[in-house]
């Protein structure tokens, strides 16, 4: 199972907590997936008044670990102000960091990411960056301080898949000691699977689980295509190859004249 900042976590699967048609969706979503983890936003966890406190309260049944993000967040100002206000919110130094830079793609910024990772991990939080697949920024964000990379599969709510398998082939091989999460995009559970059979240490996505036409089967689709996925990556899999190669060997093979 994976590590994040000395933590094992249950599961490879990572949830997010937002647009279910219910809590008791979500809920039964959540239990489906045995996701380890839970994003929640700061702006869905409204502090003060009802609706926030029986929304923490559901978080808080399910059992699992509360990843806060700085969702929506477009400066460094912004997000590192967010993230100080859900240390005190959630009570974690955990923080999923992600400072949009672009309105259509949500693509994050990758210069403000950095700078508001540096930030923040000097004032002592665990930094999960939402960031794209490129090598130069990775190594950027781990020089800031942080220990775990979060790279897009693909636009967030999209559900495009992996768009740049080559990308995400490389920063696995390029830093294959940290823990790797593909974030945003995924949309099907196939897509899941390949994740993991790249080597990938888990998977975090919302949409395509909470708009399903049933949230707790397709949250359980993807347990299942996450475990396959793994699973599949430690069995060693064979290399591919351009040409055939006979699975029936010819020793032995009757030959009619």
């Amino acid at each position: 199972m994976p590590r994040f900042y000395g933590v094992e976590i249950r599961s490879r699967m990572m949830l997010g907590t937002a647009q279910y048609p219910s809590p008791a969706i979500l809920a039964e979503a959540f239990r489906a997936s045995g996701a380890g983890i839970a994003t929640v936003s700061l702006r869905r966890e409204s502090g003060g008044g009802r609706a926030g406190s029986d929304f923490w309260t559901l978080i808080r049944e399910l059992g699992v670990r509360v990843l806060p993000n700085t969702a929506g967040c477009h400066s460094v100002k912004e997000a590192v102000t967010t993230a100080h206000m859900a240390r005190e919110v959630f009570g974690t130094t955990w923080i999923k960091l992600e400072v949009i830079g672009h309105t259509d793609t949500l693509q994050p910024d990758p210069f403000a990411l950095v700078e508001a990772a540096r930030i923040l991990a000097a004032d002592g939080f665990e930094v999960f960056p939402y960031t794209t697949e490129d090598l130069v920024v990775a190594g950027k964000l781990l020089d800031a301080g942080c220990e775990v990379l979060m790279p897009w599969g693909a636009p967030i709510g999209s559900g495009l898949g992996l768009v740049n398998p080559y990308g995400l082939r490389a920063l696995r091989e390029r830093f294959p000691d940290v823990p790797l999460v593909v974030d945003a995009g995924i949309g099907l559970p196939s897509h899941a699977a390949a994740a993991m059979e790249m080597g990938y240490d888990a998977i975090l996505l919302n949409t395509a689980v909470a708009k399903a036409g049933d949230p707790a089967a397709m949250a359980r689709a993807f347990a299942l295509a996450v475990e396959a996925g793994a699973a599949g990556r430690a069995a060693d899999p064979m290399e591919p190859r351009d040409m055939a190669a006979a699975s029936t060997p010819e020793i032995g093979r009757a030959f009619l004249e």
